[in-house]
């Protein structure tokens, strides 16, 4: 599923830049080799980097 229509960045390419340590949207647009452009997609990265840290304080515990 594409997660920026405007870069054509998919929601396996996000979550791979997460992995690889992004921890906000404008490094997982550099990751992606991309720039924002009408960012709209910049609240579903935010969301699945959350998503990341919740599962990561989780398995702390």
């Amino acid at each position: 599923m594409y997660v920026c229509n405007c870069n054509g960045i998919r929601e396996r390419e996000v979550r791979a830049a997460i992995e690889a340590g992004a921890r906000r949207p404008a490094q997982i647009f550099q990751a992606c080799e991309a720039r924002p452009r009408c960012a709209r997609c910049v609240c579903d990265m935010r969301e699945m980097l959350d998503q990341s840290q919740d599962a990561l304080r989780y398995a702390a515990e």
